[in-house]
């Protein structure tokens, strides 16, 4: 984007989340891709991974639970922990309300091949696009009920079925600095990282409390946003961790393997080049709104992030990158209607809330004229008014190679 300070490695700009940039123009994420590349004793992480599923395995009805959304990074830690470990896992999927139909046939092409217990949780509807309004109206992210539940409720479900031992996907660090590879430490995903960052500063207290003045809404119907009793968790002996802390994370090559071992496919993504990564964040039918969100508050979206771990990873050139982020990045989704109509507002009352929480100095452009194309499965999605068109034929999506382009 011009006018903004970029890193000169990986061409993220100023306005993203935890970033610094060095004397040498290069952020700290990329400093502490190094460190992760040259400085960590992976084999030294992989024995204390051994370490830590033997000294659960077998203790419980379940060896551990494994938090599940059907995208690449879960069902990689899953494919991972039942082929490598023979784990019996307790498998939790939290179904924040949006989820596309080709991700479901991966979920049952996967769970089925892979033969787990697997827990399924989809929160109330109603509730759910209030929580959507109050979060787009107070921190400009109407994710907050997918954010926490996502994290909290796997946790109600470790307390619930005395099952100490949580494994997720990929660590933060591989994406911001909340945490960092060179603290050369096992990231926690407990309370403080919670708190932290996820609820983007909103209990679900608090988020009650917000919604009460037109929204009567059940105190039990914010439970499942709610981080359980710390004091129950410890009682329990908990470890809350991610695999990615353990072995190198490679999303690229994970969604090939993937691809190979359980008939994994990718999808079209709005605002997104899907022959580029077919595989990022294809479990939400709103993801193009997220980016375009992103993209007016702080003047990028997922084509700069992903672009961004590409050229960390050699797989791309510079000049590439900055094509991808001219050509794709910033485009309207048309989804936003769909998210209008959830939420009960004006496109220009949208404009307005996404203004005042703009990160400077990037100053939003609401003039956009171009429009993402619409994804094949677009008039499945679901609308609060009837009359949608008949849907599109699925397109045929091909393997993606992982190898770098000079």
């Amino acid at each position: 984007m011009p006018g903004l300070v970029h890193c000169k490695r990986c061409l993220l700009p100023e306005t993203y989340e935890t970033i610094e940039f060095d004397e040498h123009g290069i952020c700290n994420i990329c400093r502490g891709r190094e460190f992760r590349n040259e400085k960590i004793d992976w084999a030294g992480r992989k024995r204390q991974l051994d370490a830590l599923i033997e000294e659960h395995r077998g203790k419980h009805d379940y060896d551990c639970i494994v938090p599940f959304s059907g995208g690449k990074d879960s069902t990689f830690t899953l494919w991972y922990l039942v082929s490598t470990y023979k784990l019996k896992p307790l498998v939790v999927q939290f179904d924040h309300g949006f989820m596309r139909d080709r991700l479901k046939e991966n979920n049952t092409r996967t769970l089925k091949k892979l033969g787990v217990d697997v827990l399924s949780f989809t929160p109330n509807w109603r509730v759910v696009k209030r929580l959507m309004l109050e979060a787009l109206r107070r921190k400009g992210d109407f994710c907050w009920h997918c954010h926490t539940g996502i994290f909290s409720y796997p946790m109600h479900v470790a307390l619930r079925y005395q099952v100490p031992l949580v494994l997720w996907g990929e660590p933060s660090a591989e994406y911001t600095q909340y945490y960092d590879y060179k603290d050369d430490q096992i990231e926690e995903v407990d309370e403080t990282r919670f708190n932290r960052f996820i609820n983007l500063g909103i209990t679900a207290e608090d988020m009650r409390g917000m919604i009460s003045h037109d929204f009567e809404a059940d105190p039990r119907d914010l439970a499942p946003y709610t981080y359980p009793p710390v004091r129950e968790l410890k009682r329990l002996r908990y470890r809350s961790v991610c695999l990615g802390s353990f072995i190198p994370w490679d999303t690229k090559k994970q969604y090939g393997i993937i691809q190979k071992e359980l008939g994994w496919q990718g999808d079209e993504v709005e605002g997104m080049p899907w022959s580029e990564w077919p595989y990022e964040k294809i479990e939400c039918y709103m993801q193009g709104m997220r980016d375009y969100i992103k993209y007016l508050k702080r003047g990028y979206g997922r084509v700069s992030q992903m672009v961004a771990m590409d050229l960390r990873n050699e797989r791309i050139a510079p000049e590439k990158g900055r094509r991808l982020v001219e050509e794709f990045e910033g485009m309207k989704p048309h989804s936003l209607q769909i998210f209008l109509d959830y939420v009960g507002l004006t496109e220009a009352e949208f404009n307005e809330i996404v203004a005042r929480t703009a990160v400077a100095p990037h100053k939003p452009d609401f003039a956009i004229a171009r429009w993402a194309p619409k994804p094949w499965d677009f008039d499945r999605w679901h609308r609060e008014r009837a009359g949608a068109e008949a849907p599109r034929a699925r397109p045929k999506i091909k393997a993606v190679a992982g190898k770098a382009e000079k």
